[in-house]
């Protein structure tokens, strides 16, 4: 990812977040009515949707980012297809995560707990369901300082259409992750500088982070008991952000990542000159991905581009700012900050789950998917684009 680029997303981003409730006054209550949680959308599919966190420690490796630390901790989201709702929504955030979340970006006119409200859909804890072996896996990667649970409507979704979902959280990466013995890890990576060497560790440190995540689940000393249920051979990862470009180093990295989704996310270790032919598919800002439209973030799709040498996609989005494409653009309509999109972040949020259940259904199911084929009515806001002719339709 390009250092300035990011920098300057960032700023922009925490400029918009600040300009909206400094003049806006204090944010509007959510769509329920005055004092309502935010909530996030139900998901598209049939099944009920089980979600539980493990803690997972790797002993082969030390931290990346915390000097002095012989191992690397990871908090784990899993969502997965379960027979036995129990009542007990899942928690969104803590209200520390949800005090340091907003805090970052420089959100002061809301209750510092309000995130922590968020109305879920997932059961806590639930019983998963499924056939041995039945149920793919799908890897989530969340952008740089943002906690895995801002993936959340995608993995609920996901998990909703039969798929088995495991979000990390890459600790001191993450503005907070919150451990079970109520220690919380705040950005120590964040104090590093962002020069091209940092953002080549990032990512390959994910890398490092995606495949023991994979040995958890899927070996056999799996640490979670639906892990019966995961299909060893039908893995994928999508993420947003750094989280998107990290898919690319995944692959490259793990034989057992099938396919990957970049989403809005530059990418920053090339591809190599050998090509990768496993699926790809790359799911952007039109105002930051149109290809030809000059160097920085785009350029590295291009370059990328070139080298994927299997199925790939790439598209664009219409009016879509870079949060629109996770729960952080719905959740700030609901409270009256404006991200600075166009397009509602409810709309954004449906193109997201769409676009990624199909690619996902095509290349770990095998389902025929039109919606990936040309240009869709049903989303006139996503332009399928060439690259070689630098045209998007």
């Amino acid at each position: 990812m390009n250092p300035a680029l990011l920098r300057r997303g960032l700023t922009v981003a925490t400029a918009l977040l600040t300009l909206a409730v400094g003049l806006g006054g204090p944010p509007a209550a959510a769509a329920g009515g005055p004092g309502s949680a935010p909530y996030l959308p139900r998901p598209t599919g049939p099944r009920a949707v089980g979600t539980t966190s493990l803690h997972l420690t790797d002993d082969s490796r030390r931290d990346p980012w915390a000097s002095g630390v012989n191992a690397r901790e990871l908090m784990v989201s899993l969502w997965y297809p379960t027979a036995s709702p129990n009542g007990r929504r899942a928690q969104y955030m803590t209200p520390t995560e949800s005090e340091l979340l907003l805090g970052e970006g420089g959100i002061d006119g809301v209750p510092l707990d309000v995130l922590s409200t968020t109305r879920t859909n997932a059961f806590a804890d639930a019983r998963p369901a499924g056939h041995t072996r039945g149920l793919p896996l799908v890897v989530l990667s969340p952008g740089f300082t943002k906690p895995r649970t801002t993936l959340t409507t995608l993995a609920e979704d996901l998990a909703s259409h039969g798929y088995v979902v495991a979000a990390i959280d890459h600790t001191y990466e993450s503005v907070a992750t919150t451990f079970p013995d109520g220690r919380v890890a705040t950005c120590t990576a964040c104090e590093v500088p962002h020069d091209e060497a940092f953002w080549n560790r990032l990512v390959t440190s994910r890398a490092a982070d995606v495949s023991f995540v994979l040995d958890e689940l899927t070996e056999a000393h799996a640490q979670w008991e639906g892990s019966r249920l995961i299909d060893r051979s039908r893995i994928a990862m999508a993420g947003h952000s750094v989280g998107g470009a990290s898919s690319v180093t995944s692959m490259l990295a793990d034989p057992r990542v099938r396919a990957g989704v970049d989403i809005d996310g530059t990418t920053q270790v090339p591809i190599p000159d050998s090509g990768l032919s496993r699926p790809f598919l790359f799911l952007g800002r039109e105002a930051q991905y149109s290809p030809g439209s000059g160097d920085g973030a785009v350029a590295t799709w291009e370059r990328d581009w070139q080298r994927l040498t299997g199925w790939k996609r790439w598209l664009v989005v219409a009016g879509a700012e870079h949060a629109s494409f996770t729960d952080v653009g719905l959740l700030a309509e609901q409270l009256g900050i404006d991200i600075g999109a166009e397009l509602p972040a409810a709309r954004a949020s449906a193109i997201v789950r769409s676009y990624s259940r199909a690619f996902l259904d095509l290349h770990l199911r095998n389902r025929p998917q039109p919606l990936l084929d040309k240009p869709s009515t049903r989303y006139p806001q996503v332009h399928f684009c060439t690259p070689e002719t630098s045209t998007c339709v």
